[in-house]
């Protein structure tokens, strides 16, 4: 099962917080682009959709693209901003073999428990030639995401992801090979005050998963950071891109 459970709160945190102006999504949206290809009529599965923020982009970028959205969470499909979402998880997806051109899946890889199960299924339902695209923080690789440096006690729990190794061998045994892998920035919020406002600790597991003093005394770095920092806040997450 997930990390997390997602219930009511959950979801609502995320619905509030996770989601990325026009400007975070710019660089996302050129780098699912070269790894799509020039096709706009593709059938997407969005695995792990959550609140339907990626669905909803998608269909903005694209004029002829169906995007089918899976969720395990009933608190998360109830409160999807994209309709209609579908029951199903990574190692049950609900479609026919061969039905889905590509599958993208955003900060979920980390929930998934058996990596090697949920490429064989992702293997099933994916057309020849058929790409994935994984949106993640990958254990070892925090230095860019800005929460870590005020929550430095949240790095063991993404140690606890895995890592990008990880995910490539398990995908291996049902055939997959990487094909593109990169680091694409986006623009977070619009200054660490901004930031140090809109956190919910229920929209990031890995400030679930610190104890409680940890995550008092981060807030206190990061507030006290904020009153001086200016800029826009730039992270940085990785794509791993598998065929």
């Amino acid at each position: 099962m997930a990390r997390i459970a997602y219930d009511n709160a959950d979801a609502a945190a995320f619905e509030a917080t996770r989601h990325l102006t026009d400007d975070g999504l710019t660089a996302w949206r050129e780098a699912v682009s070269r790894h799509l290809g020039a096709r706009t009529d593709l059938r997407l599965l969005d695995l792990g959709s959550g609140t339907g923020r990626w669905a909803q982009a998608f269909t903005a970028w694209y004029d002829r693209i169906e995007v089918i959205a899976v969720e395990p969470s009933e608190a998360m499909r109830a409160r999807s901003a994209y309709q209609p979402v579908v029951r199903g998880d990574a190692q049950r997806i609900p479609f026919d073999d061969g039905s889905v051109d590509a599958v993208w899946l955003s900060t979920v890889i980390h929930h998934v428990p058996d990596l090697t199960r949920a490429a064989r299924e992702l293997r099933r339902v994916l057309r020849p030639g058929g790409r994935v695209l994984i949106r993640s923080a990958f254990a070892g690789r925090h230095q860019a995401i800005t929460l870590f440096r005020y929550f430095p006690e949240a790095i063991r729990v993404l140690d606890t992801y895995p890592s990008v190794a990880d995910v490539e061998a398990a995908f291996a045994t049902a055939g997959f090979v990487t094909v593109g892998f990169e680091q694409v920035p986006q623009v977070t919020a619009a200054s660490l005050r901004d930031a140090a406002t809109e956190l919910r600790r229920a929209a990031h597991t890995p400030l679930q998963l610190i104890s409680d003093d940890e995550y008092a005394t981060g807030l206190a770095r990061l507030h006290a950071a904020a009153q001086t920092e200016t800029g826009p806040v730039v992270d940085a997450l990785d794509l791993l891109v598998l065929a």
